[in-house]
Order: structure tokens, then C-alpha cells, then sequence
């Protein structure tokens, strides 16, 4: 579980370039619209032609998914020199895909596959990297990722006698990674068609499963995210093949400006975009939860209470950065996070029964550009459904959530008896004491609380193990005993603390990567 609990969070890394491409592509798509710009947005127009360079700059991520999860995940999982192997993971990709290219373009017959045909379409072609092969989307990717992670692991330190010293380091995995690729080239050949036909089938069957197999989707993808594995779930969906070639939100980009201009239902036009609606619980729970909070806090401690949701939920609908809500009842009360994942599941579903489909996004900038501004003109009905089903679970959230406090009497923000509603970070804890307002860099807060969680760890020396996935630093330790009390952790500013032997979570949020940095730095010293 821990090792895959560090692969699913290592495929998060390429997935953060994500949304800021999808907001200019929506941006960039809308603004070529003749429906909402008129004349501005004809052919050859100099409005046209820029937005057009602007579209153009923004499919690069999604042009080049393949290559970020080759480049992405080695980031998130070699043991050392991640940078070094990073790069070893793109030769050796490359390589892997030149020699399914030749096999094909020899014995493509043998394999049931038309190797003449031009790329895209039903062929099962695709051209990455210049090089016309199987498209096996991220699934290709993420497993010659793995595999030269471990070779890496392995052989990257491997010390060669000193006549050939020029092959060790880099090159030896490279090496390595080449007679990997040759036989792993001729299964993909073998085996990929028929795995091809085979999400095809499971795409029928998802659509099939209509409004039940959104809410198995949706609930799956909220209940796992404690394990991190909940990667597992949406990035096929999304960003692969398991709905539509080229995943969901390439496939809504890409076809924005025609499915706004048709009048036909949305779940007509776009049937696979109720898997798109998992993020939707993003933008409309955080107002029930922290009303929830709000309504249940002690009286003497509500202002306190109301100063801490309040930037936290706009955070949350604006950018779709949900973690401090999610986690604060996870830890505190996990029934409420249960709670949150079957609400969050109803919810997509009701939308989808209503007709309201499409890759919508998480926080209110992606959803405007991505679903408002451009369905406005022919699907202002979708768009008014979003909002009004969306509120309307805001009220369930908030009325289910003070309920099951009251009953169960959770210690949710602003009801515990002796602590304050604030956590605190090690500097403006001091600063608090000193009656001080202090003010530091980024830069040194990133280090300051790497240094209190070394410290909190036990020091350097009880070190195991440092990876991270989109908002959790995971530590494995050597003795359990030297590490602290979740209250350490909290002087630095973490949400949370999840325990499991000698493997350890600390919730840091989306700023864990340039905290990881530092606490790498640390141990090094």
C-alpha cells in the first residue's frame, strides 16, 4: 500500500501543469468564437490570429501528456539524482517507442495492426515525440516510468571497473533500460491492439452504466484520496483513454466552440462528461462544511471560527484547493469524511441525471472559462442547473454536517474546548509570544518547517525514506518512538499527521514540494 501510496502521488507532478493549460485553451478557444465575438473573431482577423497562437502554445501540455509522465513521475520516485533520471526516463521512452515504430511498420500485419493508416482516428497510432507508434497514452508511459525508476534505483551508483567508467551513471541505465525496451516493445505490439479493444468495450460499459456508474466514479475518487490513490481512478478518465481517446478534458477542449454553438443536450453531444464532474463537490461543499463549522463552533470562539473558513472556502471555490476542509474532519472525525464522499458522489450524479455534463473543472476560474462564459449561449439551461443544484447541495451539506456534529459531538474547528482555532506555524507561533508581526520569505518558511518536522522526526539520523504526493510529505522513519506528537508537526504549519507503522503523512498542502526541497537539503547536511 505504501508503495503505491507513492507511485499514485508521484503521477500527480505532471498533472499540476494541467489546469492552468486548460483555462488558456478555454480562454483561447471562446475568444475565436464568431457566436460571442462576431465579426472580431473571423478568419484572418488579427483578434482571430492571436488568440489562435495562444491556443496553439496552450495544447503544448496536452499534445505532450506522454512525455510528462515519463519526465514527471522519475521526478517523484527515484531515490537520487531525480533530475538525472528524469532525462534517462525519455531516452529510454523514446527508445521504447522507435522500436514498437519499427516493428509495426515490418510485421504491423501480424499484429492486426494497420501500420499505413494516419495517426489518430481508430487506428491506434499516435505520433510522440516524432515518432509514429501505438498509442498507449499515459498507461505506455507510467509503466517505462516505473521501469526506469527501479533501474535507476538499482544501478544508477553501480560502480563499473574504470576502463569503463564512461558507461556507469546515466548511461548504464540508459543501457540497461535498451534491452528492457526490446522485448517490451514486441508484448506492447502484441498484447496493446487487443487492450485497445478492450477499452473500447469498457467505455460502452461505462455509458451504459448511465447515472450509476458516474456515482461508483465519484465516490471512489473522493473516498481514496487519504491513500493517495485516488490518482489511480481519475487520471485515466481524465487525462487517458478509459472514456474518450485523449481523455476528457482534451476531448471537451477540443470541441468547446462546437458542442457551445450546438443546441443539442450536452448529454447527448458529450455523453462521457459525467466523469467529468468530480471536482464539481470542490466549489459548492466547502460553503455547507464551513457554514457547518461556523453554525456548530462554541459562541466565545465563532469570530475566530468565521476568520479561519472564511479565506479557506473562498480559496477552495476559486481555485479548487480543498484540502484544509477535507482534511481537518478526515483527521478529526473520519465518519465525516465518509459523509463527504457519498454527498460528493450524489451530487455529480443528480447533475448528470439533469442533463449538466462536460469536463466543468474544480475552482470557479476553471468552471467560467471552461463552462459558463461559452455554454451560456445555447445551454444557459445546463449552466442555471449547475448553480441551482449545486446550492441546493451547499444546504445539504451544511444541515447533514451540523447534525452529525451535534450528535456525534466532533471537535471540529471552534469546538474545542481547550486549544485555539488557529494552528499556528513555529514562526508566528514565537512571534505571537513576542507580541510581534512577523514577516519572513517563502523561501524561509519552506525551511523552517522542514526543520521542524526533521526535528519532530527525530533528527536526520531516524530517517528512512522522503517522497511527496500533491499535498502530503511522506516520511518512513527507523524508530518510531523518537518521532513526536501531531502538535509538533502543527508548529509547522501541517493540517494533520497520518500514522502506519513507520510510515508517515504529514498534510503540508499543494506547497510540499518546495517544503520537500528544503527537508532534503536538511538531511544532506
Amino acid at each position: 500500500m505504501e508503495k503505491l501510496q507513492r507511485f499514485g502521488g508521484a503521477m500527480f507532478t505532471p498533472v499540476l501543469l494541467f489546469a492552468y493549460s486548460g483555462i488558456i485553451l478555454s480562454l483561447a478557444i471562446l475568444c475565436q468564437s464568431e457566436l460571442v465575438f462576431g465579426s472580431f473573431a473571423s478568419d484572418g482577423t488579427f483578434w482571430k490570429n492571436i488568440w489562435s497562437i495562444i491556443e496553439t502554445g496552450g495544447w503544448t501540455v496536452f499534445n505532450h501528456i506522454e512525455l510528462l509522465f515519463v519526465i514527471g513521475i522519475p521526478i517523484g520516485l527515484a531515490d537520487k539524482a531525480n533530475a538525472r533520471a528524469a532525462l534517462e526516463s525519455f531516452v529510454v521512452y523514446t527508445t521504447f517507442n522507435n522500436f514498437v515504430s519499427k516493428i509495426l511498420e515490418i510485421w504491423g500485419q501480424n499484429f492486426n495492426v494497420d501500420f499505413t493508416q494516419e495517426v489518430g482516428g481508430t487506428s491506434g497510432l499516435k505520433m510522440i515525440a516524432g515518432v509514429k507508434t501505438l498509442d498507449t497514452n499515459i498507461i505506455g508511459a507510467i509503466i517505462v516510468a516505473a521501469i526506469v525508476v527501479w533501474i535507476h534505483n538499482r544501478y544508477f551508483e553501480k560502480k563499473l571497473p574504470d576502463w569503463l567508467g564512461i558507461f556507469q551513471g546515466s548511461s548504464l541505465v540508459a543501457i540497461i533500460g535498451f534491452f528492457f525496451m526490446l522485448p517490451l516493445a514486441f508484448a506492447t505490439a502484441s498484447i496493446w491492439p487487443i487492450v485497445q479493444g478492450g477499452i473500447s468495450t469498457l467505455q460502452g460499459l461505462m455509458l451504459n452504466s448511465g447515472v450509476f456508474g458516474v456515482w461508483i466514479y465519484v465516490f471512489l475518487e473522493r473516498i481514496l484520496i487519504p491513500t493517495g490513490l485516488h490518482h489511480f481512478i481519475y487520471q485515466p478518465f481524465i487525462y487517458g483513454p478509459a472514456a474518450i481517446a485523449g481523455g476528457i478534458e482534451q476531448g471537451w477542449l477540443q470541441q468547446l466552440n462546437a458542442l457551445a454553438s450546438n443546441p443539442a443536450p450536452l448529454i447527448e453531444q458529450f455523453p462521457y462528461g459525467g466523469f467529468g464532474l468530480h471536482n464539481m463537490s470542490k466549489f459548492f461543499a466547502p460553503i455547507g462544511i464551513g457554514a457547518a463549522f461556523y453554525a456548530t463552533a462554541l459562541p466565545e470562539k465563532k469570530k475566530e471560527t468565521l476568520s479561519l473558513i472564511v479565506p479557506t472556502a473562498i480559496t477552495a471555490m476559486l481555485a479548487g484547493i480543498t484540502e484544509p476542509f477535507e482534511f481537518t474532519f478526515l483527521f478529526i472525525a473520519p465518519p465525516l469524511f465518509l459523509l463527504h464522499s457519498l454527498l460528493a458522489a450524489t451530487f455529480a450524479s443528480t447533475l448528470y441525471l439533469f442533463g449538466v455534463v462536460g469536463d466543468i473543472g474544480s475552482g470557479f476560474i476553471a468552471i467560467l472559462s471552461k463552462f459558463i462564459i461559452p455554454m451560456s449561449i445555447n445551454h444557459l439551461d445546463s449552466v442555471i442547473k449547475l448553480f441551482i443544484i449545486g446550492f441546493i447541495y451547499s444546504v445539504i451539506y451544511f444541515y447533514v454536517f451540523k447534525f452529525v456534529i451535534l450528535k456525534k459531538d466532533y471537535k471540529t474547528p471552534g469546538r474545542e474546548v481547550n486549544a485555539g482555532v488557529k494552528l499556528y506555524s513555529k514562526q508566528e507561533y514565537k512571534a505571537k509570544k513576542a507580541g510581534e508581526n512577523l514577516k519572513i520569505s517563502d523561501a524561509d518558511q519552506y525551511r523552517q518547517s522542514a526543520e521542524i518536522y526533521l526535528a519532530a522526526f527525530g533528527g536526520r539520523t531516524n530517517i528512512e525514506e522522503v517522497t511527496n504526493c500533491a499535498t502530503r510529505l511522506r516520511v518512513s522513519v527507523k524508530d518510531v518512538s523518537l518521532v513526536g506528537d501531531d502538535q509538533e508537526f502543527k508548529l509547522g504549519g501541517a493540517h494533520g499527521v497520518v500514522r502506519k507503522g513507520k510510515a508517515f503523512q504529514i498534510i503540508v498542502g499543494l506547497s510540499v514540494p518546495q517544503v520537500r526541497e528544503e527537508f532534503e537539503k536538511l538531511l544532506k547536511q
